[in-house]
């Protein structure tokens, strides 16, 4: 901590203090309790904080952390003990300094604000500007009128358990290129942004290069245990960055990118059947999740692909036998129904009742002989290579779960609700195995860079393949895709699926098909039916090849 300020231990908690008289004893005690500091004889005041609190508590706050008093800026904060600490780092690891907080006009108890400060580290110094956000809060035990506390104050890039440091960088700098050599950038393709942070902390020292010196966001392990990539805000000395190629499509990608603007919560990925090659990857979330590789969430029917093979495979139907769609389907004293409106047809095949999406008529078959409970779990991991844990695309990913559960699970796995989860990438892979009959595990970055061994499944009978392309090629000509598939030229089949989450009103939209030799799967939360939000993206994908 810096000049003037040490750490104390009160009950095991650890408050920041400063010296001077009475105000460093108080702040103790403010600390503990997260309400920020205050006199004991103020008169305690309720209700939201008025125009006069807002400004008061906001332009204390800003002088304190202007003056790189950190301990006293943190005094006006709800959580004197993790705002201390964090403005503490703002000066001393960060090495951020001359910094001037610009207020912008309030609304409500939200004050915007620019920062303008600088960032100096062994001789090299550069301006650093950006814009943040707080909001004042009543405090819970002093009433008085405080700063919200949370990282994302300090710089909107952070997050709870992150830290800003400034020197040398952990990783060289890349220069990521797609398959034909076009540089990607975060400024052209903003979605890629995680994704090339997480490629440079993977693959910056064999790419090549020589590492500078940064500012960057230091972001905590995540769950698992897994540290993320750091985020760099300004480059004070420009490292020699190393070419990494991806496998990434520019055109593919920009596509991706611009669907994904038009609806919240949405994600995408585009692969080639043929390679396993990723062609694109696109989020457009709050949160920044890059939740088309790393999501886990039922994906509706799209599920009944895999379904459908499995029903093949073990020769319990084929495309043209009997898949019954009536009206509801009872599984161990579970009542399951079609979507509204959908009319019941006793005599429907299996790919009558795929391309309209037929909930009833596939939960009926799942008990026929030889079927078992881990059946549909068999059919995902051999043949479609899910639910391992063995994929290795270059960066983070999920590789689908498929359980072997009894009960009305079983029946809800099969439609791809119950306790299957998948992502975009899963979905996208369903797709290209489904087409070719043969797996081949989706990447990024070419396992040539570093001797990594890609997953292998035994992939589909060559029979199974067919029918199942030609069910998706009915699907997004004559069925449920046919609306979003419109006006796509070449071979073209798809699958929509909604999936129902709890608490949701409206199901998540999902949406998976191919064109030609691509095939690509998107999500949208809450989203609503699969052509709806997730076919569109899906298609402007396809449209725009590889």
């Amino acid at each position: 901590m810096g000049k003037g300020v040490k750490a104390a231990a009160i009950g095991g908690v650890f408050a920041v203090m400063v010296g001077g008289a009475g105000y460093g004893a108080y702040n103790i005690v403010s600390a503990v309790s997260g309400d920020g500091g205050g006199g004991a004889s103020e008169t305690k005041k309720s209700g939201p904080p008025d125009q006069d609190e807002v400004t008061e508590a906001s332009e204390a706050f800003f002088g304190a952390w202007e003056k790189g008093q950190a301990a006293q800026a943190a005094s006006h904060t709800n959580n004197a003990q993790e705002a201390g600490a964090l403005l503490a780092e703002y000066g001393e690891e960060a090495r951020i300094g001359k910094v001037e907080i610009a207020p912008g006009r309030a609304t409500g108890t939200t004050v915007p604000f620019t920062v303008r400060a600088t960032v100096a580290y062994d001789g090299k110094s550069k301006p650093l500007r950006y814009t943040s956000r707080l909001t004042v809060v009543r405090g819970k035990t002093t009433g008085r009128a405080l700063v919200d506390w949370r990282p994302s104050v300090v710089h909107p890039e952070l997050r709870e358990g992150d830290t800003l440091v400034t020197g040398e960088s952990a990783q060289p700098p890349i220069e990521a290129v797609d398959r034909d050599g076009k540089v990607l950038t975060k400024e052209k393709y903003p979605s890629l942004g995680p994704i090339l942070d997480t490629l440079r902390q993977k693959y910056g020292a064999q790419a090549g290069g020589t590492p500078g010196v940064e500012l960057v966001v230091r972001h905590a392990a995540s769950a698992s245990g897994e540290a993320g990539a750091d985020t760099a805000l300004l480059t004070l000395a420009e490292g020699e960055a190393g070419k990494l190629r991806t496998t990434l499509s520019a055109g593919a990608q920009a596509a991706a990118e611009k669907a994904v603007q038009k609806f919240a919560e949405s994600s995408v990925v585009a692969v080639k059947p043929s390679t396993g090659e990723v062609l694109a990857v696109a989020n457009q979330r709050a949160d920044g999740f890059n939740a088309a590789f790393q999501g886990q969430v039922a994906p509706g029917s799209t599920m009944k692909i895999i379904t459908a093979a499995m029903l093949i495979d073990n020769g319990v139907t084929s495309m043209n036998g009997p898949a019954p769609c009536t009206p509801s389907a009872v599984w161990q004293s579970q009542t399951f129904k079609n979507l509204t409106g959908m009319e019941p047809n006793e005599g429907a095949t299996l790919a009558n009742s795929f391309l309209r999406s037929c909930n009833t008529a596939f939960i009926k078959l799942i008990d026929e002989k030889p079927l078992s409970e881990a059946s549909l779990t068999q059919e995902a991991q051999e043949r479609f290579g899910l639910g391992r844990d063995d994929w290795k695309t270059g960066i983070a990913s999920f590789d689908g779960s498929v359980p072997a559960v009894g009960g009305p699970d079983q029946a809800a796995n099969a439609i791809g609700q119950g306790q299957v989860q998948m992502n975009p990438l899963n979905m996208a892979s369903v797709t290209a195995t489904a087409i070719t009959g043969t797996f081949r595990q989706p990447y990024l970055v070419s396992p040539d860079l570093d001797g990594r061994k890609l997953a292998q499944a035994k992939g589909l009978p060559a029979d199974t393949a067919a029918q199942l392309k030609e069910m998706m090629r009915l699907t997004a000509t004559q069925g449920t895709g046919q609306k979003a598939m419109a006006r796509l030229d070449g071979d073209i089949g798809a699958k929509t699926g909604s999936a129902e989450v709890d608490g949701n009103a409206t199901s998540d939209s999902w949406f998976t098909a191919f064109r030609n030799d691509i095939a690509a799967a998107a999500m949208v939360q809450k989203g609503g039916h699969g052509g709806d939000s997730a076919g569109p993206i899906v298609a402007a994908v396809l449209r725009a090849g590889g």
